[in-house]
Formats: structure tokens, sequence, C-alpha cells
């Protein structure tokens, strides 16, 4: 492992200045992260040809994280994905949220976690963990929460990504990274070429808005069955009510099997360079970019449409509100541990 380097990242609107630090191993592997958003900037992995290429999308700098509206490499939090109705009901009382997408709440509203200034109160050659402290009301959530989001670079080019929170209330807690990857490299053009395989049998059906209606629905003899790798242009534009509603894929797999496991990957065949993913969550949000339009990134590099894919772990989505989903509410003073790897090979 090579010694990190730390450097300046730009300036944000409120004067602060945040940093990027760069781990890199000895296989070539590098992966970029800053205190501004505890975002992850980039990932830079070797191809068949031990060529490096840049697999994440992103930004020269914290402005254009600060001005940027896709979530690019964003840690999302206190809640990913979609709540319905913008209102939680914790232990009786009820919590009203910010209404950001039409009458519901996406990602925790515009007070987002992704453009705010974070701690590092460690780091390491191989390791930098960042610090937030969650007033009690942000959001509209309920409790202070402390919470930690380590990032690790392993020998065997992986990034773990660990996070750990404590609440001093009961309160919902549902993280996950939003990056956005192009196997074949961030300025390539679509990522919809990328094979793609997700261990689920099945997904959350949704209503017009994206909320889930509660019923969870066989894969089988649909375009949402990915249990054999297939190209993720293969079935996007099929006649079919769940991807005419999201526009693409952008729904929820409930993934097959308990505790750490690999739950999907994702792999060019032009680069060769393959990423699978492991969680300990009960399920994935599958994105496949239908939302980026024409956003201006680093190197010149401009993202339309399906130039990156998203591979969120999670709670299922607007599960405060389904019982026959998991819960995504942690007791006060209980721990909120959970880890998230993207391994290259």
């Amino acid at each position: 492992m090579e010694k990190l380097q730390i450097q300046k990242f730009g300036i944000t609107k409120d004067g602060s200045k945040p940093y990027l630090y760069k781990m890199k191993n000895d296989a070539g592997m590098e992966v970029q992260v800053s205190d501004f958003g505890a975002t992850l900037v980039n990932v830079t992995v070797l191809d068949q040809d031990k060529n490096p290429v840049e697999v994440v999308l992103g930004y020269e700098d914290a402005a254009g994280y600060e001005n940027g509206t896709a979530a690019i490499g964003a840690i999302v939090g206190r809640n990913a994905n979609r709540i319905g109705g913008a209102c939680v009901t914790i232990n009786g009382i009820d919590y009203k949220l910010a209404e950001n997408d039409g009458k519901n709440n996406l990602h925790s509203g515009p007070d987002v976690y992704q453009k705010r200034m974070w701690r590092v109160i460690e780091n390491g050659d191989d390791h930098v963990t960042f610090l937030l402290h969650s007033p009690d009301g942000d959001q509209g959530y309920p409790g202070a929460v402390h919470i930690e989001v380590t990032y690790t670079l392993t020998e065997d080019n992986a990034v773990k990504i660990a996070y750990h929170a404590v609440p001093d209330a009961d309160t919902l807690i549902n993280m996950t990274n939003h990056s956005y990857f192009n196997l074949s490299g961030h300025a390539s053009g679509t990522a919809w070429n990328a094979k793609v395989w997700i261990d689920a049998d099945a997904f959350t059906e949704t209503d017009a808005e994206l909320i889930p209606t509660g019923t969870v629905v066989p894969v089988e003899g649909t375009p949402m069955d990915f249990r054999k790798e297939k190209v993720v242009e293969k079935e996007i534009g099929a006649d079919y009510t769940p991807l005419k509603l999201a526009g693409g894929y952008d729904h929820n797999w409930v993934l097959n099997g308990k505790g750490f496991r690999k739950a999907a990957s994702a792999e060019s065949e032009e680069t060769g360079i393959k990423m699978e993913v492991y969680t300990d969550l009960p399920g994935i949000q599958f994105y496949s970019g239908n939302f980026l339009a024409g956003s201006k990134g680093k190197e010149g590099a401009v993202y339309e449409k399906g130039y990156g894919i998203c591979f969120e772990t999670q709670y299922f989505p607007d599960a405060i509100h389904k019982e026959n989903f998991e819960s995504p509410i942690t007791k006060a003073g209980e721990v909120y541990d959970t880890t998230t790897v993207y391994k290259f090979c």
C-alpha cells in the first residue's frame, strides 16, 4: 500500500476548504474520497491490458458535488430512497419530512448529508474514517445520531464502506452509497452495455410514484430477472409497467440469503473489468441512471442518461410503512452497523 496522499479539493459556498484523500494499493488500484460529503470521488482500476480506468462518475472539485443534483458518489442518510407521504411514525409520534419527490421524500430531502462537511477522525494508508453529528430533528427525524463512515482500500482490489451509527432516541437509519459506475470508463458513454447479475428471486412492486405497494413480485419471466447475467440494455425498453413507470431500472431487489454475501455484479466486455457487490442488508436498488441529464463531470465529461449505473445496498424503500418489510428503525443506544464492498477483478 502506498502512502496516503492528502490535497486540497476546492472551496464551498460557505468558505469551507475540503480535502481529497488518495489511497493506492500495490496492485495499482486507487481510491479517492473527500471530507465534503464523505464522498467517493474516484475509483481507478487496471483493465485487461493493465491500463488505468476511472470507473465512477465524478466532479473535479467540491464545488461540483455541492452544485450537483444527481447524488454522484454520495453517502446518503439518514434514509436512502423513498418514503411515501413524506412522513414517518415512530413510537406513535408523527414526524413530517420534506416533500422533495412529489408528495414523497427522496433520500431524506434537500438538506442532504453529501453536501455537508464531515470530520476526519482517523486515517491511514489504506483507510479514512469520516464523522458527522446529526442533531435531534435533523431532516425531520427524531434523535441525535453519531455517524461514522469508513472507506478502506484492500490489497485484493476492494473498496469497503463501513457504516457505524448510534442514536440517542429511536429513529430511522438506512444509509447507502450512490456512486454511479461505468466499468468501461467514466467518460465512455452508456453504461447499459454492462453485463449485470443480481442474486434476487423477487423485487418490490411500486406504484406510479415509485413507492412500494408492499407486494413482493417474483422476477421469473420478467425483465427484472438478473439471476443469469445479462446486458442492461437487453430488456430495459420492454413493454413492462414497472420499467415504464421508472423510465428504466430504478427498483429494489429482494436479495437472497442472509448475512454478508455477494449480492450483485457488473462487467464490461470492453475493458474486462468486473465488479462484485457484497452486503449484509436485505435489499439493493439497481438504478440505471435514468435521470442523468447532461451533468458536467471531471475531465470535461458530460454524463447523459444511462452513462452510469448504481448498486445501492439498503433496507427496502418505505419499509417504515410496510409491516412485511424488515424494519429500518435503530433503537436508542443501539448500534447501526452495516458494510458494503465493491470488489474489482
